[in-house]
């Protein structure tokens, strides 16, 4: 038996998309970002689907400190990084189409700012 059918000529309409990691575990690009393992999330399309995996992040602007290169650090999300993660569309009916943007499975780590001194 088959889910809802989503209605996607509604811009509000949002969507579940599964971001994977595609990038070998000894790609250097992983030394720039932590690998969060798979996530799942309700978005409006598969780019803001690396948004939202990224804005669950901790973010500078949420801690005491500053970064090297703006007031952010979503833009060095590994979730935003197309060599080291994929987004497709997820169609197990176990996770609900309806339902607020954001994460809806897996866990998105907050230790994903490093200090530069160790």
């Amino acid at each position: 038996m088959a889910g809802p059918v989503a209605d996607y000529s509604d811009v509000e309409q949002l969507k579940l998309y599964r971001l994977v990691p595609i990038a070998s575990p000894t790609d250097t690009n992983w030394h720039l970002a932590p690998n969060q393992g798979e996530v799942v999330v309700r978005a409006r399309s598969s780019g803001d689907a690396r948004v939202v995996a990224a804005d669950a992040e901790l973010d500078y602007l949420e801690i005491d400190a500053l970064p090297g290169d703006g007031n952010s650090t979503t833009s060095s999300s590994a979730f935003r990084n197309e060599k080291l993660y994929t987004v497709v569309d997820e169609i197990d009916p176990a996770y609900p189409i309806e339902g607020p943007r954001g994460v809806v499975a897996g866990t998105v780590r907050v230790d994903n700012i490093r200090p530069s001194e160790l």
